[in-house]
């Protein structure tokens, strides 16, 4: 018998900056669930509604190299552009339609880190 897999999916992404990375991550409406500066480098946990992201202070980072990111699937794509696009968010790009049954737009936040956020048009199956 194989054990499903049920919980959360949450990413570790870097952060050049924790202040740089709340600031902008608090533009988008998520808020800080707890930040650790005692056990090694800064280990910062934001938060909202469902979505968790994780981020360890890395200034060594270079945002124009940077390889981190993650695929947010959620409810409404659609909505969560409209409602970041009036704010004039920086890395922000427009949603596009995809051949495999995706609405999809994406952002990149200061560190490099690529967001993808992506609804279903399709059935899974289709």
């Amino acid at each position: 018998m194989v054990t499903s897999l049920r919980g959360e999916t949450i990413p570790i992404l870097a952060s050049r900056d924790i202040a740089e990375t709340v600031a902008f991550y608090e533009r988008l409406g998520f808020g800080v669930v707890r930040l650790h500066e005692n056990f090694g480098p800064a280990y910062l946990l934001i938060r909202r509604d469902d979505v968790e992201l994780h981020f360890v202070h890395s200034p060594e980072v270079d945002p124009a190299e940077s390889s981190g990111g993650c695929y947010l699937r959620l409810a409404d794509a659609q909505a969560v552009y409209d409602d970041w696009e009036p704010m004039g968010v920086p890395g922000l790009h427009p949603p596009i339609d995809t051949p495999w049954g995706m609405r999809e737009f994406f952002v990149i936040d200061p560190s490099g880190n690529l967001l993808r956020i992506g609804t279903r048009t399709e059935p899974p199956d289709a």
